[in-house]
């Protein structure tokens, strides 16, 4: 099918993880066009790692203004939001360079997608509201293949892969959660947040990709209970969780699953956020489409990988 690129710029922000590149190799695959934003002494490796693993064309790397400062992501997030802006875009994508695949939730199938028509999809869907700051595709592990779920659910969190308008008033901040933390502050504002359940992201869990928040954080941040023959922190993530609880009490709260801290947000409280159409559509100027588009999405079946890769090039 048609190779559709994104009508917003794509950015993955990285650090130390050019030996891997799980996020940029799956773009690269689906041949969509991508920044990768890196630190001053990443950007030689990251070089190389695009010939290694054949996605020069696909992607362009942009030098940060600065290097290993411990504030997490998000100041290198913001520098991507304005490099946007500078081109002026109305939104624009960015990525963690953790997610292995993309998918699309279809009669309680996972099919992985390879075309950047999923993020296009996403973008007309949510450029029909002028209240959606924030919108994602929600992680394929919380998808399961004998349950159902409606196509996308409305003021949520969105995590890992954000679509973000350009005009939102609010900018990442703390040096964990970011993303939460942004989307409750849009919330808190009446506006939406819309996680797509169409769409799907395979995301490495935390902490079993090296580089990164785990090396920088997680991993260094040693309590009682650190182990480092384990195979990650188990209190790796008890500062970032209490961060969140500090800045949203009110919704926040610490607990432990999965062997391990989380935070738990409620967020109930923004069941009453309802989406706006944008005037044009209201006015009846600009036409929301009837009956199903399916931007040509197929379905294919091959019997194993080489046909797969044959059918890519």
């Amino acid at each position: 099918m048609k190779h559709t690129q994104p009508t917003y710029p794509v950015y993955i922000i990285s650090k130390g993880r050019h030996d891997t590149m799980l996020t940029s190799r799956s773009l690269a695959r689906m041949k969509i066009k991508h920044y990768i934003s890196v630190e001053p002494q990443d950007l030689l490796n990251y070089q190389q790692a695009l010939v290694t693993f054949n996605i020069k064309p696909w992607v362009t790397l942009l030098e940060l203004p600065f290097s290993n400062h411990g504030d997490g992501p998000g100041r290198a997030r913001n520098w991507c939001w304005d490099h946007s802006i500078s081109m002026n875009a109305k939104r624009h994508w960015v990525l963690d360079d953790n997610i292995t695949d993309f998918y699309r939730l279809h009669q309680n199938k996972r099919i992985r997608v390879e075309s950047g028509v999923m993020f296009k999809v996403m973008e007309d869907f949510v450029d029909r509201y002028k209240n959606i700051p924030v919108a994602g595709p929600q992680y394929r592990f919380f998808c399961a293949a004998d349950q159902s779920y409606p196509p996308y659910v409305k003021n949520t969190r969105i995590y890992s892969t954000l679509l973000i308008d350009n005009e939102c008033k609010h900018r990442w901040r703390g040096r964990y959660n970011e993303d939460t933390d942004l989307c409750l502050r849009v919330l808190k504002d009446g506006d939406c947040t819309v996680q797509f359940n169409v769409f799907l992201q395979g995301k490495a869990a935390t902490q079993t990709v090296k580089g990164g928040n785990t090396e920088e954080f997680y991993h260094t941040e040693k309590t009682e209970n650190w182990d480092k023959q384990a195979k990650y922190n188990v209190d790796g993530t008890i500062n970032k969780s209490k961060m969140l609880e500090e800045m949203h009490p009110d919704v926040a709260r610490m607990v432990w699953r999965y062997d391990r801290w989380h935070h738990h947000v409620d967020y109930s409280s923004f069941k009453k956020n309802k989406l706006e159409y944008r005037e044009s559509i209201k006015l009846g100027i600009k036409k929301v489409p009837e009956g199903v588009n399916n931007y040509g999405l197929s379905l294919k079946v091959y019997e194993n990988m080489n046909e797969v890769e044959k059918a890519l090039i």
